[in-house]
C-alpha cells in the first residue's frame, strides 16, 4: 500500500479555510473524493489536489460572472441556524441533533426582529418571533411581510406564552397596568430594541398615547427575560416586561399577566420540502417533544406545529 497522506474533513476545512460542514457537503455531492474507515471519513492528498485544480479551472471559466466577495457569514448547507432565546429551542435542537446526527445545529440568541433580518440575509435557516402589531391586533405576520420583502415564507406556531410584568415579591408598588409605568415612583428595566418584549411595550405606549419620556428607566436595557427578572429581584428596578416561564425560575419576583402572545417559527417557503425542515416539523408535532415542553410548564401547546401563515 502506498504511503499517501490522508486528511480528515476538519483538516481539509483548515487547508481550504472553509467550514467542515461545507467539506461534508462537497463529499456528499461527489465534488471531493473520499472514503470511509468505519464511521470516519478520509480524503487523500492527491484527491484534494485534483479538487483544487478543477476548482481553479472552473473559476477561470466563470470569471466574468464572478460575484464580489463578502465577509458576511451564511448558513452552511450542513448546518442549521435557529434564531431565538426561549429554552424551548434548546429542547428542539437536542431532538434535531438526535434525528439528524450529520447536521450541526446552532443557536443565534437574537431578538425577534434581528432573527427575521438574519433569515432575510441568509445567515439563518429559522427565525422565531413574538411581535405584536397594534394596527391589526395580530402577531408576527405584519412583521414578516415588512422584514422579508420578496421572500415567500411559512409561519408555524411553536407555543403560546403569557407575557406581562416582572415585579418584586408581593408587588409592593401595586403595578398592574401599562399606565402605571409613568408613575414617578416606578423605575423600568427595558429590553433591547428589536426584541418581542420591547416591541410589545412600544406598541402599547403607542396605543395608549404614552410618551416614553414619561417612563423612568426606559433607556436602560437588558438583552434577555432572565436578565430583566434578575434586575427586578436585585431591586435595581421596579418593573420589566417578560414571559411568565422565566418569572417561575427567579426568586423574589411576581408576575402580573398582561397578554397571551404567539411564539412562532418562520422559514423560507423554498426550504420547507427539504429533509432538514421536514424533520423539524415532525419533531415539533411529535408527542415526545410536546410532552417534554409541557412538563416544564408555562407554555400553551394547543396549536404547536400548525401553519399560521403562508406569506
Amino acid at each position: 500500500m502506498s504511503d499517501t497522506t490522508a486528511y480528515t474533513p476538519e483538516e481539509i476545512a483548515k487547508i481550504l479555510k472553509i467550514s467542515r460542514f461545507t467539506v461534508y457537503e462537497m463529499i456528499k455531492r461527489g465534488d471531493l473524493a473520499a472514503y470511509h474507515i468505519g464511521r470516519k471519513v478520509r480524503v487523500e492528498a492527491p484527491d484534494l489536489e485534483v479538487y483544487i485544480q478543477r476548482s481553479k479551472k472552473n473559476t477561470l471559466s466563470r470569471q466574468t460572472a464572478a460575484q464580489p466577495p463578502t465577509d458576511e457569514p451564511t448558513a452552511e448547507p450542513e448546518s442549521f441556524v435557529i434564531c431565538g432565546q426561549d429554552i424551548v429551542l434548546d429542547i428542539l435542537i437536542r431532538h434535531l441533533e438526535r434525528a439528524l446526527p450529520h447536521i450541526r445545529c446552532f443557536r443565534n440568541y437574537s431578538g425577534s426582529i434581528d432573527g427575521l433580518l438574519a433569515l432575510y440575509r441568509g445567515t439563518a435557516n429559522i427565525a422565531t418571533a413574538h411581535l405584536w402589531d397594534s394596527d391589526t391586533d395580530t402577531y408576527n405576520t405584519p412583521y414578516v411581510r415588512r422584514f422579508l420583502p420578496g421572500h415567500r415564507t411559512l409561519v408555524y406556531n411553536l407555543a403560546y406564552r403569557n407575557t406581562g410584568f416582572y415585579v418584586a415579591k408581593g408587588n409592593p408598588k401595586n403595578i398592574n397596568n401599562w399606565q402605571d409605568l409613568t408613575r414617578p415612583d416606578i423605575t423600568l428595566i427595558n429590553r433591547e430594541r428589536g426584541s418581542g418584549s420591547r416591541v410589545l411595550l412600544d406598541e402599547m405606549l403607542h396605543v395608549l398615547d404614552i410618551d416614553y419620556l414619561q417612563i423612568k428607566g426606559y433607556s436602560k436595557e437588558e438583552t434577555s427575560h432572565l436578565a430583566v427578572a434578575s434586575c427586578i429581584a436585585r431591586g435595581e428596578a421596579d418593573v420589566g416586561v417578560g414571559i411568565e416561564k422565566v418569572a417561575l425560575q427567579v426568586n423574589d419576583i411576581d408576575f402580573i399577566f398582561q397578554k397571551k402572545e404567539r411564539y412562532d417559527l418562520v422559514l423560507r417557503k423554498e426550504d420547507v420540502d427539504k429533509p432538514h425542515f421536514q424533520v423539524l416539523l415532525d419533531v415539533i408535532r411529535s408527542d415526545i417533544f410536546r410532552n417534554e415542553v409541557s412538563g416544564m410548564g408555562g407554555y400553551d401547546l394547543s396549536q404547536t406545529g400548525q401553519l399560521m401563515g403562508n406569506i
